[in-house]
């Protein structure tokens, strides 16, 4: 049921700076979960990727894509070190489904690393970070997708993207294109702030109302990110549901 949860080792005692927990689950309809999530105990590094492919190859280019970016070091400049090990990933994943004949296959991500006080995020495809502060919610990253051009072209309304016939495709995805595109944002954080990364398969199921009231009640990230993942579930959750939600303490 559950997709891959790989944990980047604690080095020290120290109290992190942010602390977080997250839970991937495949959802109420398909057999298998090509989600894969980062938690760094540390407080540092987060990911989410969402594989696309078929034959259960989304599971290995997801898996790809966590697996270069777990190996970031702590002394590395953020920026620079998530973009060149999204790049390394699309390379890797591009690579493999060549000499293994596997077909087209790819990640949507979203990762970050909180370094002094700034969270220092990258994406590509649907993948999405939210921002929940002093009781409200933002959206932090934007969608790379068919639908969201559409909306801001003004050529449907936000209230029809998730039922468009087309509300399944992404414009950019890890391993998608032989030049990866990512777009970057750095978000300055406060004390108190609680960041969601998440999946398409959340919003798919939850909208933004309900997810700002389940961070809002919720006092752990644990207990945070196991309601959302059962909230979705209990309306039926047709896709992999994967979510991370990261409490900053102190900046």
């Amino acid at each position: 049921m559950r997709g891959a949860t790989t944990v980047v080792p604690l080095p020290s005692s120290r109290r992190p700076a942010a602390h977080g927990a997250g839970m991937t689950h495949r959802g109420c309809l398909r057999t298998t979960n090509e989600d894969a999530i980062l938690i760094d105990p540390t407080g540092r590094l987060w990911a989410v990727a969402d594989g696309m492919g078929g034959y259960g190859n989304g599971g290995l280019a997801s898996g790809i894509v966590i697996d270069s970016l777990e190996i970031i070091q702590d002394d590395e400049d953020a920026d620079t070190a998530l973009r060149f090990r999204l790049e390394e990933a699309n390379d890797v994943i591009r690579a493999r489904a060549e000499s293994d004949g596997l077909g087209p296959m790819g990640a949507t991500v979203v990762a970050l690393i909180i370094a002094d006080g700034t969270a220092h995020v990258a994406w590509a495809g649907d993948s999405r970070l939210y921002l929940a502060r002093d009781g409200s919610l933002k959206l932090i990253t934007r969608d790379h997708s068919v639908v969201q051009d559409l909306v801001e072209r003004g050529e449907i309304g936000a209230d029809m993207a998730e039922h468009h016939p087309e509300s399944h495709i992404v414009t950019r995805a890890v391993g998608g294109a032989e030049v990866l595109e990512v777009d970057e944002v750095q978000v300055q954080l406060s004390e108190g702030d609680r960041l969601l990364l998440c999946s398409d398969g959340l919003p798919r199921c939850l909208d933004d109302g309900a997810i700002a009231d389940v961070l809002g009640a919720e006092h752990s990230p644990e207990a945070a990110s196991a309601k959302l993942v059962r909230a979705a579930l209990d309306l039926g959750a047709p896709d992999n549901v994967s979510v991370i939600v990261i409490d900053v303490r102190k900046v």
